[in-house]
C-alpha cells in the first residue's frame, strides 16, 4: 500500500507531502494519525528544526474524507464527534501547538480541513493557482476541525463568516489580502520557497523559535495583561540559555552567532 503521508529530511527541514493524490488528499483518520505521529518523532530530533506541509499531485487537501466518516456520522452525535470531529481537533491542535515553525506550501486545492489545516500552520505559502473553500456547509455540517475558531483568528469575525456561510471558492490572492497565508508565488516556485523559509528558520534558536511560538500562541486567547505575563514567562525560560547569551553577545561583538539549541 501507497504510504499516506511521506516524510522527507531536507538538511534540518522535515517535508511531509499528504500523499493521497487520488483521493486529492483528502483527511482520513491514517492520514490524520500519521501527521500526528510524524510530528511526535520530529519534535524529538535534535537536527530538525523547521517542518514544510504540502501535498501531492493537484491538491494540497480537498479537505475530511467524507466518504469515510459518513457511517460515522450516520451513527449518531456522540460516534461522529469521537470518530470524526476529534481526530481532526488532535492533528491541527498538534500542528498549531507545535514548538518547531511548520509551514504550509499550499499547492493547490485546500478545501475544508484542507483550509483548516492551513489556518492551524504558523506560516502559509500559497501557489498562485491554490484555490480555498470553508466548502462543509454545502453538504450540511459546520466546519469540524477547529475552521469555526481558528478561521476568525486568522481573518478576523466577519470575514471568516461570510466565508464559512457562504462555502465560496476563494483564490490565493483573496487568501493572502485576508491573512489566511503570508504570501503567494508562482506555482512552480512554491515548495523551493516554503522549503528556503524553513531552511532560514532553521538557523535559528531553537528554544527561542519554541518560546516565541507558544506565547503567540496561549497569547491569542488571553486578556492583554495575561498575555504579556505568558511573553515574561516565555522570555525568563530562554534568557539563561546558551543560545540567548551568544545570540546578544555576537550582536555587540559584532559576529555571527553560533547556535548550538540549549
Amino acid at each position: 500500500m501507497t504510504e499516506v503521508l511521506t516524510v522527507a529530511t531536507r538538511g534540518q527541514v522535515a517535508l511531509l507531502t499528504l500523499n493521497r493524490p487520488g483521493k486529492l488528499n483528502a483527511l482520513n483518520n491514517e492520514l490524520l494519525a500519521a501527521i500526528v505521529a510524524a510530528l511526535d518523532g520530529i519534535e524529538l530530533d535534535p537536527e530538525i528544526r523547521a517542518v514544510v506541509i504540502t501535498g501531492e499531485g493537484r491538491a494540497f487537501s480537498a479537505g475530511a474524507d467524507i466518504t469515510a466518516f459518513r457511517r460515522h456520522m450516520e451513527a449518531g452525535p456522540a460516534e461522529a464527534v469521537a470518530h470524526f470531529m476529534r481526530p481532526g481537533h488532535q492533528m491541527t491542535r498538534r500542528v498549531e501547538s507545535f514548538p518547531k515553525p511548520v509551514i504550509a506550501a499550499v499547492n493547490g486545492i485546500a478545501f475544508g480541513g484542507g483550509c483548516e489545516l492551513v489556518e492551524a500552520t504558523h506560516i502559509a505559502l500559497a501557489a498562485d493557482t491554490a484555490v480555498f473553500s470553508k466548502a462543509e456547509i454545502n453538504i450540511g455540517i459546520i466546519p469540524t476541525f477547529g475552521g469555526t475558531q481558528r478561521l476568525p483568528r486568522n481573518v478576523g469575525r466577519k470575514a471568516a463568516a461570510e466565508l464559512i456561510l457562504t462555502g465560496r471558492t476563494f483564490d490565493a490572492t483573496e487568501a493572502a489580502r485576508l491573512g489566511l497565508v503570508n504570501r503567494v508565488v508562482p506555482g512552480a516556485d512554491l515548495l523551493g520557497a516554503a522549503l528556503s523559509l524553513a531552511a532560514e528558520l532553521a538557523t535559528k534558536p531553537p528554544l527561542t523559535l519554541a518560546a516565541a511560538l507558544a506565547a503567540i500562541h496561549r497569547g491569542m486567547d488571553a486578556s492583554i495583561d495575561d498575555g504579556l505575563a505568558i511573553e515574561e514567562a516565555a522570555f525568563a525560560r530562554i534568557v539563561s540559555t546558551h543560545d540567548a547569551q551568544e545570540g546578544v553577545a555576537a550582536f555587540v561583538e559584532k559576529r555571527p552567532p553560533s547556535y548550538l539549541g540549549r
